[in-house]
């Protein structure tokens, strides 16, 4: 099981947003979680990654126990990469290029390796076109699948999208449906798009 959790219970401004959840996300499996916005499928995907504190229950990555800080630390980018809602909160290089080569140099990697990394990334995705552009000057959309391609080229085990489909229209949204299914990638997908979650999902949990 790539990841296992119980009697999960999740505490955000002196409420609880999730409340003895058990859940599980098995190998190559696409599992989307859907609700209205404010359900507690973003502190879900934040508390999986200890972003979040969990204030009872257990939660496991890949059979061992995840808890404290120091638990999560070698869990983060390397095995399981993470798109947030607001892509812009993890761009960070000057041109898109750099940007997604920026994870693979801190894993340590030469130069010329992480960018190349990068241009497959890019190439992958349909936005070698933008490898030159700043990354201020990007759409929404495309601020989008840098961001994903940045998470890609770090080359995790598993993948955690929120609201992937977020100013995007009818065609790059078609576009990333067929991406995300391409991934031989389990997944965890947080949506409240139910179209989307019913053309990519293998399993749908309603929050």
């Amino acid at each position: 099981m790539i990841l296992q959790t119980e009697n999960l219970t999740i505490v955000r401004n002196q409420q609880a947003v999730i409340s003895d959840l058990n859940f599980t996300l098995a190998d190559t499996e696409k599992v989307v979680l859907q609700g209205e916005i404010g359900s507690g499928k973003s502190s879900f995907l934040l508390a999986l990654l200890g972003f979040v504190p969990l204030a009872l229950g257990s939660l496991y990555w890949f059979g061992q126990k995840c808890q404290k800080e120091a638990d999560f630390v070698p869990i983060r980018g390397h095995q399981v990469g993470i798109c947030f809602q607001n892509a812009e909160d993890q761009l960070f290089g000057p041109t898109v290029l750099e940007d997604v080569a920026f994870g693979c140099l801190n894993q340590g990697k030469s130069e010329q390796e992480a960018f190349d990394i990068a241009l497959i990334q890019l190439e992958k995705l349909g936005i070698t076109h933008l490898k030159d552009r700043p990354v201020n000057l990007l759409s929404g959309g495309e601020k989008n699948f840098t961001a994903l391609a940045g998470v890609l080229a770090m080359q995790p085990q598993v993948l955690l999208l929120d609201e992937p489909t977020n100013g995007l229209d009818a065609k790059n949204k078609a576009k990333l449906t067929a991406l995300l299914k391409d991934l031989p990638l389990p997944m965890i997908i947080a949506t409240h798009d139910l179209a989307f979650s019913e053309n990519l999902a293998d399993r749908i949990v309603c929050f």
